[in-house]
């Protein structure tokens, strides 16, 4: 492991959290869909950024993985850019890394980006039955 990587961690992701990969656009009609019966969550990661990979650390270790009813993206935007360029344009939310997206009915009900991304905030966003 180099330095960079003993800083920031791996360069790709590979945690154990329940992420799915979100590599082509046509996902995105996927999301929306899903979007209908539970909260989607995209998390857009730049790889090269120390500040972007802390996030995501801090992220995963805070989530309460006994809530239900969300499924959550991983967008790798250095790889992906033209996925986080329509996920962008498609709901008119300024792209910023890392920006976590909860979309519910194919709207997106809350953003934030850098610091502001917390975990907690999610709950009250599941959708109840």
């Amino acid at each position: 492991m180099g330095l960079m990587d003993s800083l920031f961690g791996k360069s790709t992701q590979s945690s154990d959290f329940p992420w799915v990969a979100l590599q082509n656009e046509a996902q995105i009609a996927e999301l929306e869909l899903e979007s209908q019966t539970s909260l989607v969550v995209v998390f857009k990661h730049s790889t090269r950024c120390g500040i972007s990979r802390s996030v995501l650390n801090r992220f995963e270790r805070a989530y309460d993985h006994s809530l239900q009813g969300i499924t959550f993206y991983y967008l790798d935007i250095l790889a992906h850019r033209s996925i986080s360029n329509a996920l962008a344009e498609r709901y008119e939310v300024w792209h910023e890394s890392p920006q976590l997206l909860a979309i519910r009915n194919a709207t997106v009900v809350s953003h934030s980006s850098h610091y502001d991304i917390e975990a907690a905030n999610l709950q009250a966003l599941i959708p109840t039955r």
